[in-house]
């Protein structure tokens, strides 16, 4: 199953809502008005449109996510280097970094994840 699309302000409530879940809907409309200077109608939408697409889902007005934060990061993440990249991560690596110099914990991590990578 594909990932669903969550938008930049619709993250930013995920980010309150993994947080937090599970959550009372008023819970969240409080936690909202406070980080994000949202109204009631707004958290309300928010909720409406996430539930919708299946990135949440409110039982007895408690809210909690369907898709975890690491699951949007990955699809988010993917898009990007789609997108951008053409799929290539060697462009974008290559891109992020520049002309900067690597740090060698950096390298390192790199490395690891290269290895790990061929060892399926």
């Amino acid at each position: 199953m594909e990932t669903p699309k969550v938008f930049e302000s619709e993250y930013r409530f995920c980010l309150i809502l993994w947080e937090h879940e599970p959550v009372s809907s008023t819970e969240l409309v409080r936690l909202c008005a406070e980080r994000l200077g949202w109204k009631k109608s707004t958290t309300y939408t928010v909720i409406k449109r996430l539930s919708e697409r299946g990135v949440l889902k409110t039982e007895n007005a408690v809210v909690t996510s369907l898709v975890s934060r690491d699951e949007v990061q990955r699809a988010e993440s993917r898009e990007f280097l789609d997108r951008t990249f053409g799929g290539s991560l060697p462009q974008f690596l290559t891109a992020f970094t520049g002309h900067a110099k690597l740090k060698e914990e950096e390298i390192e991590a790199l490395q690891k994840l290269i290895d790990e990578s061929r060892r399926g």
